[in-house]
């Protein structure tokens, strides 16, 4: 007991201490801490964010289901390593919706990584990116979740994300005149996601984007943000594309999905990727459009005598079309349409239309807001289903 007590008073005593000395924090979503070295050498801020959802689905003929959980919590840490022009970025994952997809691929344990990559800006407006990160895919999912629209990303984002992987990407930007900006990104990848232990099983991804930013850069990196938060005071206009290839593919949506197994260990075929995709901002109101198509050489996946294992490779094409308003009271209106068609004679599965209308409240921008929203979906003959969601965001 006298221990225990001891120990309480350690505690107790350090904590008081602490506060004693007054240590300065960041403004609110600024991140919890901001250290730099004696030497100014490194630097390192620290941050914290969560999303509590709670769902309501409505399916023709069968009973409600309600689901309540931490959609998101993470931890992540920036700065700069010896120069500025040495930076990096680590996210990890907390909750159970972040660590899921143990494998065997993932030497059997939670996928807590999220982000772990170096970024250098080795000369001019070269940067060389070396780790695991979002790949430069479409618009929406490079998004950060932190700073959404609405509730959550779209069917066509779910459907053919590219998401994260192990690589190498090169990026640069240069100005065609004293607005018009034009940014480049190549990236080689692993091919199979994020977390993989195994190796590389089939060949490696490659991925190129390009965009062009006619009228000049978003505020606060805008383009990248949903809503106009920053109310732009001119009209602003991103056009991106990506193309990606996986060479000799082993799973069925390219680099993400699930393993396409055969008799003689894993079905390989090359996988491409096409995203366009445009966002448009000016004085509250927000416009984001996104295409993806995705095609495969075999989308069969056989065993070594030819006969169907049974996998497919998930080929097709979506289209997602997203708008909003902020009134100047920090309240937003958005809608979204999104159409979804995979190859019916491949996948057997029948087209999709979501049907969106959300509400949004930013109390301090997408660091602390509240955000709900209804769906309507149509897919097949006569289906039909209803969504609610409401979610609660916090980031530090």
């Amino acid at each position: 007991m006298k221990l225990k007590l001891s120990l309480c008073a350690v505690v107790l005593m350090a904590f008081t201490s602490l506060h004693a000395q007054e240590i300065a924090s960041p403004a609110f979503g600024k991140g919890l801490f901001n250290l730099v070295g004696k030497d100014s050498s490194w630097t390192m801020k620290i941050g914290l964010r969560a999303q509590f959802l709670g769902t309501s689905t409505f399916e023709d003929g069968k009973s409600p289901e309600t689901n309540m959980l931490i959609r998101r919590s993470r931890l992540k840490f920036d700065g700069f390593a010896f120069s500025p022009k040495l930076q990096y970025k680590i996210e990890l994952g907390l909750s159970n919706r972040d660590i899921s997809g143990v494998s065997e691929f993932t030497s059997n344990t939670p996928r807590y990584i999220l982000d772990a990559v170096i970024k250098w800006n080795f000369y001019e407006n070269f940067e060389l990116w070396f780790g695991q990160t979002k790949l430069p895919g479409n618009r929406e999912r490079v998004i950060s979740s932190a700073n959404m629209q609405m509730v959550d990303r779209s069917l066509l984002n779910s459907r053919f994300n590219i998401d994260r992987d192990m690589g190498l990407q090169l990026r640069h930007h240069f100005n065609l005149s004293d607005q018009f900006v034009v940014k480049e990104i190549l990236s080689i990848s692993q091919g199979e996601g994020r977390n993989i232990t195994t190796g590389n099983l089939g060949g490696h991804q490659y991925t190129a984007r390009l965009e062009a930013l006619p009228f000049g850069e978003f505020a606060s990196d805008g383009d990248y943000k949903g809503s106009d938060l920053k109310r732009e005071s001119s009209p602003k206009l991103a056009i991106g594309a990506s193309y990606d290839f996986n060479n000799n593919a082993v799973k069925n949506r390219s680099n993400q999905g699930s393993y396409m197994v055969n008799d003689t260990g894993f079905y390989e075929t090359n996988i491409t990727t096409l995203f366009i995709d445009a966002m448009f901002k000016y004085d509250g109101f927000s416009l984001m459009a996104e295409y993806a198509d995705r095609d495969a050489d075999d989308p069969f996946a056989k065993n070594s005598d030819n006969s169907l294992t049974g996998d497919v490779v998930q080929v097709g094409k979506g289209l997602n079309l997203q708008a909003g308003y902020l009134f100047l009271n920090n309240w937003e209106i958005s809608g979204r349409y999104t159409n979804i068609e995979l190859n019916k004679n491949i996948t057997g599965k029948n087209p999709e239309n979501q049907y969106t209308l959300g509400v949004s409240k930013y109390i301090v921008g997408h660091s602390l807001k509240v955000q709900s929203d209804i769906s309507y979906l149509e897919y097949g003959l006569g289906n039909s289903s209803y969504m609610y969601r409401l979610q609660f965001d916090i980031h530090f």
